[in-house]
């Protein structure tokens, strides 16, 4: 009975905040600042060589403690997949390192993570198509020619999100496009699967084979057609002290709505879960055990942080990107609404005894991505929308719902992805991909950015 009374104390505190009066912007209760000061400076290690990509916030790049270098991935011309090495030890960076081809698709960008054995893994979702990793030749380095291999029990795979658990085991979850390898499933039916390595990446198993379940976040049938799950991001959570390893995920719906079946026509409601490494379970916030897969009544019933209404296209709300993580105090998400003039809406919603509450606590910035400060506190790092401000900006978020501006990184132009680097050691703290001056991935004229602390 003694490990429950702490957990009940902070859950109440975090409900006392959450519904607390007053406007998102009031100033949050005193606390130690974190271990690390905002990151101010940057360095342009590409120059006008990246495309527009939809990479989502997750493993864009690791630190590697042994050899005391720091890994950065992106995507260049036709989406092709670069990596690129500091040497923390001689504070230089090396030529960028071709690992694969981008198909020419703004969808194939890379993702980038350390197996235990040292050899760097970047993986991507040839669109609606396969999962294909490529493989250094020497652990803890990216010279020499890598391989490509493809993942078979990855089939139908887009916006592949990586993790590795405690146990050094690498899980890749995949949105699959259920409808271009078997008809009978509308377009509007984009369920989640995952696949897992327990041998750094040599072979694999589909979750398929290690649950049953062809599919693991699966809504279908819905009667609004919202039956495609987006994913804004995961989170690998190792554990703490009463509470066990797990991974935070938000995800948003889409599908054709009202109109019938199709793709990615409306975005509907924000949802959150967690999943475990270690029985392959999803979880509320609350802790219900969902089992091994997600369905529609599981998610409305269990994990819907908010109801948000269908609106006109273009833009779509809410926005593709999410973010998520927690405090001593309870999970929380970030979520983005935009509104029918296209002005961006950002609200924190943060789970209590009471359920999830949500606040809106900035406008017209897009969260990109964020770190853990301390206990209660995350910096968060935002762009504008407004061509003219080129600079990034950075907030804390205190116990998920109290945010204060902090400070700016000013890059020379403008930036349109953010990834923190897994494990960082500044000064290459962040990976700040420029906007190319065009969307199709053959135009490549953006900048890569790494920006840090000064040290």
């Amino acid at each position: 009975m003694r490990r429950v009374v702490p957990f009940i104390a902070l859950s109440t505190v975090a409900a006392l905040i959450a519904v607390a009066p007053g406007p998102a912007t009031a100033a949050a209760p005193p606390h130690r600042p974190g271990p690390s000061a905002a990151p101010t400076s940057f360095t342009t290690v590409a120059t006008g060589v990246a495309a527009r990509s939809d990479r989502r916030p997750t493993n864009g790049g690791v630190y590697d403690r042994k050899a005391g270098k720091t890994f950065i991935s992106w995507a260049g011309r036709f989406e092709d997949n670069y990596v690129q090495a500091y040497d923390h030890r001689s504070k230089t960076w090396s030529a960028p390192v071709k690992v694969a081809d981008g198909g020419n698709d703004t969808h194939n960008y890379p993702t980038l993570i350390q197996a235990d054995d040292g050899h760097l893994l970047v993986f991507r979702g040839m669109h609606n198509r396969e999962l294909w990793y490529a493989r250094s030749p020497q652990p803890h380095s990216i010279e020499g020619a890598w391989t490509d291999t493809q993942i078979p029990e990855g089939l139908g795979a887009t916006y592949p999100m990586v993790f590795k658990s405690s146990a050094g085991h690498i899980f890749v979850f995949v949105r699959e496009t259920a409808g271009d390898l078997d008809k009978q499933y509308p377009t509007d039916f984009r369920p989640m699967k995952y696949v897992r390595s327990t041998d750094n990446g040599r072979t694999w198993q589909s979750s398929e084979t290690l649950t049953g379940e062809r599919w693991n976040i699966a809504p279908q049938t819905r009667a609004d057609n919202m039956n495609e799950v987006y994913i804004g991001q995961l989170r690998h959570e190792p554990a703490t002290l009463g509470r066990p390893e797990r991974v935070a995920i938000v995800y948003t719906l889409a599908g054709g709505g009202p109109e019938g079946h199709l793709h990615d026509r409306y975005h509907k409601n924000i949802y959150y879960t967690y999943f475990s490494p270690r029985d392959l379970k999803f979880r509320s916030a609350s802790g219900a055990d969902l089992g091994v897969k997600i369905d529609d009544a599981d998610q409305e019933r269990h994990l819907k942080v908010v109801e948000t209404p269908l609106q006109t296209v273009n833009p779509r709300s809410p926005d593709y990107i999410q973010l998520v993580g927690s405090t001593a105090l309870a999970p929380f998400v970030l979520w983005m609404r935009l509104d029918e003039q296209g002005v961006v809406h950002t609200h924190a919603g943060v789970h209590t005894p009471l359920g999830w509450h949500n606040r809106e606590v900035a406008a017209g910035l897009r969260v990109r991505d964020m770190e853990r400060v301390d206990a209660l506190t995350w910096r968060v790092y935002a762009t504008t929308n407004d061509p003219a401000v080129t600079a990034v900006s950075t907030f804390t978020l205190f116990a998920g719902t109290y945010w204060r501006s902090e400070s700016t990184i000013a890059t020379p132009r403008a930036v349109q992805r953010i990834e923190v680097v897994d494990g960082y050691r500044d000064p290459a703290r962040l990976i700040l991909t420029g906007a190319s001056s065009a969307r199709p991935a053959d135009i490549a004229d953006g900048d890569i950015y790494v920006a840090g602390a000064d040290k």
